[in-house]
């Protein structure tokens, strides 16, 4: 039976490194929240070690100026690691090619630095997706045509973004993932460059590495996050224990913010094959 633990602070002694999420624990896309964010500052206080890792298809600095400007305070971690990060790293290793973006405006500086030239669909070499358009009004379905065109070219997609939807305020919005899943069930070819999949938990615990000057034992790495499909997963695949935080994505699903339905949740952990090491309503110490 699955038990609500109401403070980080029972488990931070067990760790060293906290992989945290960023959207659904630190803020909502509008606003910091204060508690999860002294909860980091505290663990990083006591010793610990905090890396955010988050699947916003901007390079890390770009999150942390975001970060700033709705109040997280940057005595809460140590680094970040985006997939935008990874992203990167990938068309970094394309040079030369060209690119068409599949995404808003505001996640353009992602290209910067690039040897990369944009191209219409009909003749890049391969698509970047950060996300959608106008996520405000489309879905992923009011890109199947788009696919189409590029499924028909057998065109290659990075997608910056594997989260499918994300919190906006009291709203969910999708994500670039939710296109990148249209399309790899088309049949394209897809690789996601973020959370659950290994290259950003690598990505991570080097950058925890260089900041505790010595490797982490995985026993002693914890993730934080609100996500089944990339939090807990990724943290299950990778092999460390996972916090998982209910007042996020999947709070309406539990029934709500203050009183989640844990029965459901312990279902909704078998059908992801995977369980948390703890769960909480929300980060706090």
């Amino acid at each position: 039976m699955i038990k609500l633990t109401q403070h980080f602070s029972a488990l931070a002694a067990n760790y060293d490194v906290a992989l945290s999420d960023v959207w659904g624990v630190t803020h909502n896309g509008i606003s910091a929240f204060p508690q999860a964010c002294e909860a980091l500052s505290r663990f990083r206080a006591g010793g610990g070690t905090v890396i955010l890792i988050t699947n916003a298809p901007r390079r890390g600095a770009a999150v942390s100026r975001q970060l700033d400007q709705i109040g997280v305070p940057r005595d809460a971690y140590d680094d970040i690691v985006s997939s935008g990060d990874v992203t990167c790293g990938v068309m970094a290793e394309r040079p030369g090619q060209s690119v068409f973006h599949l995404g808003p405006q505001r996640d353009i500086s992602i290209f910067d630095g690039l040897d990369i030239r944009f191209a219409p669909i009909e003749e890049a070499d391969y698509v970047v997706c950060t996300g959608l358009f106008n996520d405000d009004v489309e879905t992923a379905e009011s890109y199947r045509d788009m696919l189409g065109i590029m499924r028909r070219r057998n065109l290659f997609m990075i997608c910056g973004n594997p989260d499918v939807v994300v919190e906006r305020g009291d709203r969910l919005v999708y994500c670039a993932g939710a296109v990148a899943d249209l399309y790899a069930s088309l049949g394209g070819e897809v690789l996601y460059a973020g959370k659950p999949y290994r290259p950003i938990y690598d990505m991570a615990l080097a950058r925890a590495e260089k900041a505790r000057g010595a490797k982490t034992p995985l026993p002693r790495v914890l993730a934080i996050g609100d996500s089944v499909r990339t939090d807990l997963k990724g943290a299950a695949a990778f092999g460390i224990d996972c916090l998982f935080v209910t007042a996020g994505i999947h709070a309406e699903e539990l029934g709500g913010r203050d009183d989640p339905d844990l029965q459901l949740l312990a279902g909704i952990f078998d059908d992801a094959g995977a369980a948390a090491r703890a769960v909480t309503r929300a980060l706090v110490w």
